[in-house]
């Protein structure tokens, strides 16, 4: 039942020291619940910051410091509409990093592991 990477469209990501900064930087920002939920909200449709307060819960001045934070780090970009900006993930790759963390998680819930990945 488990996957592995056999079947992988793309070639194994190689890494510098350069490149590993920014996805650590990137994971860190993924390593907060309410980013994640302002996130995955955007990977609906894109909204307000209005919007996005009502539909994760926080305060609008919360939300807005999580969503500089995210358009620092390229994982949403925000559209003037008037005078309202109307947020979006920045591209597909972010929501298939959160359609990937989804499935992860919910695979090891189900109990299972890849069995092309031996352990050491």
């Amino acid at each position: 039942m488990g996957h592995g990477v056999e079947g992988r469209v793309t070639p194994p990501a190689t890494l510098d020291s350069a490149a590993a900064v920014k996805i650590a930087e990137t994971l860190q920002a993924l390593a907060s619940p309410n980013r994640l939920m302002i996130l995955t909200r955007l990977r609906q449709s894109p909204c307000s910051v209005g919007e996005l307060s009502t539909a994760v819960g926080m305060e609008q001045p919360a939300v807005s410091h999580q969503l500089r934070l995210l358009r620092a780090l390229g994982l949403v970009a925000g559209d003037r509409n008037g005078r309202h900006i109307v947020y979006r993930l920045y591209d597909n790759h972010v929501a298939q990093l959160l359609d990937e963390a989804v499935y992860h998680i919910e695979h090891l819930r189900l109990g299972a592991s890849d069995t092309s990945i031996q352990r050491a």
